[in-house]
């Protein structure tokens, strides 16, 4: 008995159905969506630097309130040196406190920010919050420094005179600390991120075969 043979080109044999089987979901018949685009990764990658530059620019708030809350180290002029006014002053351990805390609360909020802005996370959008927050703290410890009272101390002992109280510079000994920012970003946006964000549950699987 001969058998007809199937003409080339032709994708339907007598008698049975289509091979392989076209996939309802996709126009490429592709089971996982081959046609589907990808991200936008160039809008992916402007968010994360509109994320780095605005959570930077926060760290000269971070700095004017680190300038605000750090206690002062009084320093007093004897004619021939500068001393402490008070030898038992923990000034210093607490700028590196009050600039810790600040730190981590500023991490917090951009962080909630930045979930706000994007929920759906994205590389360069946590790239630029982690990097943001370092920026900013190196910028709020800048500030804070900068504004406050002079490095000079001996022509600013000088300029008040003998026997008079001033502040000492603010200083940031714990250079450490400038880490705060960014840790507490990262560890509150995944919080975020694995508590708040939901996901669709997966779509029932088509079934595999001829398409009756």
């Amino acid at each position: 008995m001969r058998k007809d043979l199937p003409v080339p080109g032709d994708e339907t044999p007598r008698g049975g159905a289509a091979w392989p089987p076209r996939h309802p979901l996709t126009a490429s018949g592709h089971p996982y969506g081959k046609d589907t685009a990808g991200p936008d990764v160039a809008a992916e990658v402007r968010q994360g630097a509109v994320v780095l530059l605005a959570v930077a620019v926060s760290g000269v708030l971070l700095g004017l309130l680190w300038l605000w809350l750090a206690p002062r180290i009084p320093l007093v002029s004897d004619g021939t040196s500068v001393l402490l006014k008070d030898s038992e002053s923990e000034g210093a351990i607490g700028a590196d406190g009050v600039f810790v805390l600040l730190a981590l609360a500023f991490g917090a909020v951009s962080a909630a920010a930045v979930f706000l802005f994007r929920r759906q996370g994205g590389v360069a959008v946590v790239l630029g919050l982690a990097l943001g927050g370092l920026l900013g703290a190196v910028i709020g410890w800048g500030t804070g420094t900068l504004l406050g009272p002079t490095h000079d101390v001996v022509a600013h002992a000088k300029a008040v005179g003998e026997g008079v109280t001033f502040d000492a510079p603010l200083e940031l000994h714990a250079y450490g600390a400038l880490l705060a920012w960014p840790v507490a970003a990262m560890v509150v946006h995944l919080a975020l991120t694995a508590l708040l964000t939901v996901r669709d549950p997966d779509p029932d699987p088509e079934p595999w075969g001829p398409q009756v």
